[in-house]
């Protein structure tokens, strides 16, 4: 009895342990399909997002919209990028540009100052041509309070004998000729002397990043662009000399300092027009987004318009060695009727020199995407947590 049971459980220990094997076996090759399929999944995602690149979806999340075509930067995209901008620029310049102005012409509420010589019963100041001290003349009517006359809202004014006289639109020595052509008919050749005492028909309007923002008048002397922002005070620190808006009633006109000196364009030759709006906008409202997988992400300020997209990957430390796919650098660019994006390969000879001489425009996006491994590492991790980190300090133990 008893070498009989000890014979079948000799028997039975090979049995259980082979039923075990088994069983391991079984379970090992099932936990190795379903790696194999965890990672079959990943990889193919993995190439979905890198053949498709950025994705954009609709607000609500439930499907895809049609990407925008990515333009990829070569040398022949920043030619016309930059031809481009210099026609748009021209285009508002020749607009402005004045290289002659007209003399000032008398508008409605300007108060005009009149004076008839050896008539003083006409401007009620006694000024005559006759002085024998011509210094003492001269020092008499610029002390003495001539009578003002104002333009109506009609454009004229009213003086003895010659009646009501429309002057709006005239110059100076246009209404002088017509009081004059009046006074004739009246006065054996009449000398008369007719200047603006105040300037109150045109103005323009300062705002922004300038020391007195506020109303400016237009008188005798051109409202250039320059002039108005001089009477301003001048620029701020924070003043963005490249987008400087000249609001002229539907109009918008940008104007870029530094890029018209460079191309030997005299800033004084742009000229306002009464009730323009000068806005000289701040450097915060110019601004580059980095992001993505660079070193340090960050907004950057530009320099008075001017940064290149190389300049914005320094700044940023650059495209991060352990993340960053040097292939897939992209600007994305919101215009007024669409949004472009562009890309760079970054490992193609010349790369650089082109990011170099890629120019960038406020409010772009430099995005850097990651590497395939990268991201099958990120996805395999939400899937395990922690399971990467086990594996790499048990190899690690000695």
């Amino acid at each position: 009895m008893h070498a009989s049971t000890t014979q079948f459980t000799a028997r039975a220990l090979p049995r259980a342990h082979a039923l075990a094997l088994e069983l391991a076996l079984t379970f090992v090759r099932a936990l190795a399909l379903v790696c194999a399929l965890v990672f079959a999944l990943l990889w193919a995602a993995m190439l979905a997002g890198c053949s498709h690149g950025i994705q954009f979806r609709s607000q609500d999340g439930a499907a895809n919209e049609p990407a925008p075509p990515t333009e990829m930067i070569t040398e022949q995209l920043i030619a016309t990028e930059r031809q481009q901008y210099r026609e748009q620029a021209n285009q508002d310049l020749d607009r402005l540009l004045v290289p002659d102005p007209p003399p000032y012409a008398i508008g409605v509420g300007d108060i005009l100052s009149i004076v008839v010589w050896d008539h003083p019963e006409l401007t009620g100041t006694l000024v005559t041509s006759s002085a024998p001290d011509p210094v003492a003349a001269a020092a008499a009517t610029a002390t003495a309070a001539p009578q003002g006359y104002v333009v109506d809202h009609q454009g004229r004014i009213q003086f003895p004998l010659a009646g009501l006289l429309v002057v709006q639109g005239l110059t100076e020595e246009g209404a002088r000729t017509l009081l004059t052509t009046k006074l004739a008919k009246y006065i054996a050749h009449p000398n008369v002397t007719l200047r603006v005492q105040a300037y109150r028909s045109k103005r323009v309007y300062i705002d922004g990043e300038v020391k007195a923002p506020g109303l400016q008048a237009i008188n005798d002397i051109p409202m250039t662009l320059v002039e108005a922002l001089n009477r301003a005070g001048g620029l701020l620190p924070t003043a963005d000399q490249s987008r400087i808006l000249i609001e002229r009633g539907q109009e918008r006109h940008l104007i870029n300092l530094r890029d018209l000196v460079q191309r030997n364009i005299n800033p004084g030759l742009v000229m306002l027009a009464p009730g323009d709006v000068v806005r000289v906008r701040s450097r915060d409202e110019s601004k580059v987004f980095v992001s993505g997988e660079v070193v340090t992400p960050k907004a950057l300020t530009m320099h008075d318009g001017r940064l290149t997209l190389n300049e914005a990957l320094g700044e940023s430390g650059g495209i991060s060695p352990l993340s960053g796919d040097a292939r897939q650098v992209y600007v994305v660019r919101k215009e007024t009727e669409r949004t472009r994006v562009f890309q760079l390969d970054a490992r193609v000879a010349g790369s650089l020199a082109m990011a170099e001489a890629f120019e960038l425009r406020p409010k772009d996006i430099v995005y850097v995407a990651a590497t395939p491994l990268a991201n099958w590492n990120r996805n395999l991790s939400l899937l395990f947590p922690g399971a990467l980190t086990s594996a790499v300090n048990a190899t690690n133990r000695p």
